[in-house]
């Protein structure tokens, strides 16, 4: 069995945080923003049935738990948000709107984690009543942001059919984002 050498300087708290940043800011982010695209205000607010949740309502949420892990939890920024709230909401903001403020708090926590040296990753928070470490918190809301843009890209399918894609081959055969760029 071959094996490759290990890289002695590999810093796994560094590479975690870049992977994590990486995730929000590179992935999650731009697949909310491709889905949402081919959608109406009126198709972002829309809930399947009665008691589920809207794309905007996920984007609102998502929005409010990533500020209030990372960006006050872990960065310090005071922190008022009524997450009953986020669930109530039923409109007022504009697809684009909405977009924005999501893609805001991801920027947010973008310059938190940014900042952040890998030896934090042990230093302890309470969140929501609970004691945390920071990797705790940025693993949470990767898992949680990860789980919602699954339902925002089911919802984002069923409200515009056929026109949400992600991902095309290049001419070297390796996959890549696709942008809206790529209809044309």
């Amino acid at each position: 069995m071959s094996t490759l050498p290990v890289t002695p300087s590999f810093d796994a708290g560094t590479a975690l945080l870049s992977m994590c940043r990486e995730l929000l800011r590179d992935t999650y982010l731009p697949k909310v923003r491709l889905a949402c695209a081919p959608l109406t205000d009126a198709d972002v607010w829309w809930r399947p049935v009665e008691g589920s949740n809207s794309i905007g309502v996920l984007l609102v949420h998502m929005a409010g738990n990533a500020r209030q892990y990372i960006v006050s939890g872990v960065g310090g920024a005071p922190m008022t948000r009524d997450r009953d709230a986020e669930f109530a909401t039923d409109g007022g903001l504009t697809r684009d709107e909405v977009v924005a403020h999501f893609a805001t708090a991801i920027r947010e926590c973008d310059a938190v984690l940014a900042a952040l040296p890998a030896a934090a990753l042990g230093d302890r928070h309470v969140i929501q009543g609970r004691e945390l470490t920071t990797l705790a918190a940025v693993v949470q809301v990767v898992e949680h942001v990860a789980g919602h843009v699954g339902q925002v890209i089911q919802l984002a399918k069923w409200r515009a059919p056929g026109t949400i894609r992600f991902y095309e081959a290049s001419s070297h055969g390796v996959r890549r984002l696709w942008t809206p760029d790529d209809a044309s």
